[in-house]
């Protein structure tokens, strides 16, 4: 069962994002009262997510209210224990900057008089000309890297084991690495871009063993270990990592 409570920053002033599908509710906890979206899906098992200041519940369609509450009240001990930790440090679009990329720092070289992004070996250069924020204009270019990177990983590891994939998307979570969907659909966060390749095909193996296992069961690890040998370090190193990424 999904358990991946980082980074929520305030603990109860969490409202969910207005124009994202589920229906927002609030549960009553020991501290006061917290807002979530819950989203009904195809699965087994509960399942709970923050990304951002959004709490996310993602339940079978037979699953109660009543249900899915409890077990928001059962883990509000361990969320209060993840709001102590530091935050992410923010991220200022500014020339000179440095951004971590696929296992290696870039700097930002903002130039007013060309269009377009460039990446070289240690340069991420960022036209100006046209308008448009820096910071839209990356993250525009992060993200159509990032499609095609998880194209070419998702090919390679799946080849092994023969798994179909359905359709690739790219997803905006800063805690949620993956999922995959009982259809074959993979989503991925762009933002895995900021980290070393070999962490990335961990998260690439995970999503891909849920297309034998919907489940978190001792077979689903199997598979992962089939397409991914050393996935205990680096689930280890990805948890370590993933708190000091960059807040965009």
């Amino acid at each position: 069962m999904s358990e991946d409570l980082r980074q929520l920053r305030l603990p109860f002033d969490v409202l969910p994002v207005a124009d994202k599908p589920g229906r927002v509710r609030q549960v009553q906890l020991a501290r006061g009262l917290v807002g979530y979206r819950l989203v009904r899906a195809r699965r087994r098992t509960l399942a709970l997510f923050v990304d951002a200041q959004e709490i996310e519940v993602r339940a079978p369609h037979h699953a109660s209210i009543a249900e899915l509450e409890e077990f928001i009240r059962s883990k509000e001990r361990w969320i209060l224990k993840r709001l102590a930790e530091p935050r992410r440090p923010p991220f200022f679009w500014e020339n000179g900057a440095r951004l971590p990329w696929l296992g290696r720092q870039v700097t930002l070289a903002l130039l007013e008089r060309d269009a377009g992004c460039r990446l070289s070996e240690r340069r991420l250069e960022i036209g100006l000309a046209g308008g448009g924020s820096v910071r839209e204009r990356a993250l525009d270019w992060m993200r159509r890297q990032a499609l095609s990177f998880f194209r070419e990983r998702i090919e390679a590891l799946s080849q092994p084991l023969g798994l179909r994939v359905s359709s690739v998307g790219l997803s905006d979570a800063r805690t949620r690495w993956g999922s995959c969907g009982a259809q074959g659909r993979v989503l991925l966060s762009w933002r895995l871009m900021l980290l070393s390749p070999h962490l990335i095909d961990y998260v690439v193996a995970h999503e891909l063993a849920h297309l034998r296992e919907l489940n978190h069961s001792r077979r689903f690890w199997d598979v992962v270990a089939s397409l991914y040998p050393g996935y205990r370090p680096a689930r280890r190193e990805l948890s370590s990592l993933a708190r000091s990424l960059p807040d965009f």
